[in-house]
C-alpha cells in the first residue's frame, strides 16, 4: 500500500576546518542521542569523505525538521564553530518545502521540490 509523500530531508554538507576533524566527529553521537528520540524523524547519522561530513536525515514532513532545528540548535551552533555548512538542500513537496521558507531562509538552502513518487 501506498500513500501521498510528505517526508522531507536535509542534505546538509560540512566543511571542517583543518585539525578539528576529530573534534568534529565526537560531535556525532551527542546529535544522536537527541535525535532518536524525534518522533518525526525517519532516519539521522553522518558520514565523511576527508574532512567533508555529511548528515543524512529524513522527516516525515516539514514539522519533523522544523522540531529538530530546535531541538539539536545548540549542538549546530557550537559545530559551527568548528567547520563551516558549506551546501544546504532540502528534498520534499511543495506543499512542505514551502513551510520550510521562511525558517530555512538564513542557511540559503537549494531547494529540490518532489514531482513524482510515493511512499510505503
Amino acid at each position: 500500500m501506498t500513500h501521498p509523500d510528505t517526508c522531507c530531508t536535509l542534505v546538509p554538507y560540512f566543511t571542517v576546518h583543518d585539525g578539528q576533524l576529530d573534534a568534529f566527529r565526537a560531535g556525532f553521537e551527542a546529535f544522536v542521542e537527541r535525535t532518536r528520540n524525534e518522533s518525526k524523524c525517519l532516519f539521522y547519522g553522518f558520514s565523511v569523505s576527508g574532512n567533508e561530513v555529511h548528515c543524512r536525515e529524513g522527516y516525515e514532513d516539514a514539522d519533523g525538521v522544523l522540531a529538530h532545528l530546535e531541538n539539536v540548535g545548540d549542538l549546530l551552533e557550537e559545530a559551527l564553530k568548528i567547520a563551516d555548512l558549506t551546501r544546504l538542500e532540502v528534498h520534499g513537496p511543495a506543499s512542505e518545502v514551502e513551510r520550510l521558507g521562511k525558517s530555512l531562509a538564513h542557511l540559503n538552502p537549494k531547494v529540490f521540490v518532489l514531482e513524482a513518487g510515493f511512499r510505503r
